[in-house]
């Protein structure tokens, strides 16, 4: 039994001992092994190769993106200096072309008054002078002696009589008003064509303005358009007046101007001077709650002020007066028993500083009121510089020479055409205008009194200019020419010159009758002229056509 027990386990050890699986042969499992590693290697390398083209791919992929990055930098470089070379030549065209410009507005405001000589005025005029008979000097000067000359023989006395009413009305006034609370009322002061010696037309009207001033301790600070104060374009030639007590204009105190503490006190003002209630500057005539002087009170206080004037002193007069106009508060009239009138205006006016400058609270007989920004803002006046300049330049020219014909005839002409199709934007001011930058362009021999024609043909074509490119420019503002012995105030020669044409260029219906107005007056001229005149021999009479 042990023996057989011990064969059987030597024959398991022996089994055991001989498995392949303990002690394979060296040949037995190598092949089929290394087969599959081989098979297995060969796969990892096609999956190796694969993955190597799909990085060279991606890597390929991404230095082309580079490059076409790059390249597009490139282009956009390029054009950011393409960009700022078409910006700087752009800026440079705009900076010639304003330069340009400029020099264009120069010469138009300063040198278009280089007008050529006589020889060269009939090649040069317009469109609207083209088959228009235009009278010569023979007709011309029967014209102006039996139309102009026979009509203004009594101007010298109408002035002489209402300077001396007036003078007295304005005397009555100041006795009628209380000298420590209403305004201060001056002498007047005689403007316009009357005093110019160029009206023609009737009824003859004299323009008187009367200064005035506000009582003590008050006084008027003036601004104008032109003082360094914001205005926009269409308050161009406007001002505001603000009454001011003087000792705070002279202290210049600011009081006034900052918000004090309760337990703080002015060592220059007391409260009851610094105080101002909005009735006490009503009484002053100005715009309600405000310091600005309101012309619309302005001209109810004179209006008042001069009816009780002549209450005073109508028992001395053989006449009547009345107001004539409601639109027009200052147009008074003269009746005499006999039926005859004389009409003439009073407006009140502020001085500009120390200047014979003016703010007019409103325009006799004209449509300027009615653009007035509001009844805080007043037009200036130039009427006592133009007058003066007119007298001065008269010294210098020949004997009995034509400048106040040429203007006579026009303005009569204008007056005749504008009762034929009504009135138009066009008034006698721009003909005054016309004139006087032709006296200041013009040598004084021109203005002789044989060269009537001529000048009235220089006339006629600068305002058939200045009405082709909407522009007439006001002749004392932005005029630096100006003759120093007129005292003209140097801010208004160094202001903007003031297109007196500007209130047209958006209304074109207004623009637009004006220029029918002025060519029918160009067409109507020979007929209107003829009108007027004695009977000249036929070879005299030829009008010269103008090509």
């Amino acid at each position: 039994m042990p023996v057989g027990l011990f064969r059987v386990c030597l024959l398991v050890i022996t089994a055991i001992v001989n498995h392949p699986l303990f002690f394979p042969k060296e040949n037995g499992t190598v092949p089929e092994n290394t087969e599959e590693m081989v098979q297995k290697m060969k796969e990892r390398e096609e999956s190796l190769r694969l993955e190597q083209l799909r990085l060279e791919q991606e890597i390929a992929d991404q230095e082309a993106t580079q490059k076409a990055l790059e390249k597009a930098a490139v282009v956009v470089e390029g054009s950011k200096e393409e960009k700022v070379r078409w910006d700087l030549w752009t800026a440079l065209s705009m900076v010639i072309f304003l330069l340009i410009e400029l020099w264009r507005q120069d010469f138009q405001e300063g040198n278009w008054q280089d007008i050529g000589g006589e020889e060269d005025d009939m090649a040069v005029l317009g469109k609207a002078f083209k088959g228009v008979a235009f009278p010569d000097k023979a007709v011309l000067a029967s014209f102006y002696e039996k139309r102009i000359l026979g009509t203004t023989g009594d101007m010298a006395r109408m002035r002489e009589m209402v300077e001396g009413f007036a003078d007295d009305l304005l005397e009555a006034l100041r006795s009628v008003c209380n000298r420590d609370a209403d305004m201060e009322v001056e002498d007047c002061m005689g403007v316009g064509s009357m005093y110019e010696n160029w009206r023609v037309r009737k009824p003859f009207v004299c323009d008187l303005i009367v200064p005035f001033a506000p009582p003590e301790p008050y006084c008027f600070c003036c601004q104008t358009w032109c003082s360094g104060d914001s205005f926009p374009p269409d308050e161009q030639g406007y001002g505001t007046i603000k009454v001011c007590r003087a000792d705070e204009d002279a202290t210049g105190c600011i009081c006034d101007k900052t918000k004090l503490g309760e337990d703080m006190l002015c060592l220059l003002h007391s409260q009851v001077s610094s105080a101002r209630p909005s009735s006490e500057m009503e009484d002053l005539l100005c715009f309600k709650n405000t310091q600005y002087l309101d012309a619309d009170q302005v001209m109810k206080w004179f209006q008042i002020a001069v009816t009780k004037a002549w209450n005073r002193i109508s028992h001395k007069y053989e006449f009547d007066l009345s107001f004539s106009l409601l639109d027009s508060p200052g147009a008074l009239k003269i009746k005499f028993k006999s039926g005859k009138s004389i009409a003439f205006n009073l407006t009140p006016v502020v001085q500009y500083e120390n200047s014979d400058v003016y703010f007019i609270s409103h325009f006799p007989r004209s449509s300027l009121a009615a653009d007035i920004p509001s009844s805080t803002h007043w037009f200036l006046t130039f009427a006592v510089y133009e007058r003066r300049f007119i007298q001065l330049v008269s010294k210098t020219l020949p004997a009995n020479a034509c400048h106040v014909s040429c203007l006579q005839i026009l303005s009569f002409l204008h007056g005749k055409q504008c009762s034929l199709t009504g009135p138009s934007g066009l008034t006698n001011y721009h003909l005054k205008t016309v004139l006087l930058h032709l006296l200041q362009a013009r040598p004084s021999q021109d203005w002789a009194p044989e060269k009537l024609e001529a000048r009235l043909q220089d006339m006629l074509k600068f305002l058939e200019k200045c009405l082709h490119e909407k522009k007439l420019y006001h002749f004392f503002i932005g005029n630096g020419k100006v003759p120093a012995e007129l005292g003209f105030p140097i801010i208004f020669q160094r202001a903007e010159p003031l297109n007196l044409f500007r209130p047209f260029v958006l209304r074109r219906d207004i623009y637009r009758k004006m220029v029918d107005t002025f060519h029918e007056m160009l067409r109507n001229m020979s007929a209107l002229i003829n009108e007027y005149t004695v009977h000249i021999p036929l070879a005299h009479t030829n009008g010269i056509r103008k090509e």
